[in-house]
């Protein structure tokens, strides 16, 4: 049995190992060949050591004539608005759904949370021509807008936690006098916290590396995001992949270190709260 055992965690950790290298080695090829110069890498190669290492890439970002301020505001202010509206409107979409007695509730709710069977690609026609007539094209609204009052699935999660608190301590806040909004604010809330900040987290890194709709509803450099300036600086230094490796790995700081800062919280919502 002993040896079974040794052997299954040999397994287990040589798995584990394989796919931390799978899932690290982009990561850590995109750093190395942002911190290598551009005649070092078209000489020997992407998979080198930088020698010297340098940070001119990064620095050219910042200085060049497509410089990253302006998307790196845009982006930060986006992603802002949106995770503020998303789980405010959220957080009391959910409670609603899971507390609010009305008639319709629970045919509003599965007909709300079917629209995440919707691909994105089939509303973003309507949205462009709707933006357009009301002459939000190319604006900060036009980013945040429909994205920013809610999703399907943060309050399909948000509401099948909020139904495992135990409904005596709800009782208990009733006949203290509390409203809907104060058991919210000092119940709901606390008692969810670890899934809560998942929600963040979720939301800060989907709306970062959104692509596809800023790319359609903005045009030129004023509201252009992260996702869209790289890809467009790819185009135009098509041979200069340091550059495009720098500008990748900047867009990809901030989310790794959200995640250092919540890591916590993420691993309590994975593995259960102690209201489960």
């Amino acid at each position: 049995m002993k040896k079974k055992s040794v052997l299954s965690a040999i397994v287990a950790y040589t798995i584990l190992i394989v796919a931390a290298v799978l899932t690290l080695a982009p990561f850590s090829l995109s750093i190395m060949t942002a911190l290598r110069a551009p005649g070092d890498f078209l000489r020997q190669g992407p998979i080198h050591l930088p020698d010297p290492a340098t940070i001119e890439n990064f620095s050219a970002l910042f200085t060049g004539p497509h410089s990253f301020v302006t998307p790196f505001a845009v982006t930060t202010q986006m992603v802002a608005v949106i995770l503020v509206g998303q789980i405010v409107f959220s957080i009391l979409a959910a409670y609603a759904f899971a507390y609010l007695q009305f008639p319709g509730r629970d045919v509003l709710f599965w007909a709300f949370i079917a629209t995440l069977l919707v691909p994105q690609v089939v509303v973003v026609v309507p949205l462009f021509l709707a933006f357009q007539q009301m002459g939000l094209r190319n604006t900060f609204w036009a980013l945040v807008l429909p994205f920013v009052f809610g999703s399907p699935y943060a309050v399909f999660l948000l509401r099948e936690n909020f139904r495992s608190v135990p409904q005596e301590l709800l009782d208990a806040m009733r006949v203290d006098g509390a409203g809907h909004l104060r058991m919210i604010r000092s119940l709901v809330v606390p008692l969810n916290r670890p899934i809560i900040v998942t929600l963040i987290v979720i939301t800060v890194v989907t709306h970062w590396n959104s692509f596809m709709w800023p790319l359609i509803i903005t045009t030129g450099d004023t509201w252009q995001t992260l996702t869209v300036a790289t890809s467009a600086l790819s185009t135009q230094y098509n041979n200069n992949w340091t550059m495009v490796m720098a500008a990748t790995t900047l867009a990809m700081i901030p989310l790794i270190l959200l995640y250092l800062v919540f890591q916590k919280q993420v691993a309590q919502s994975i593995g259960g709260t102690e209201l489960r």
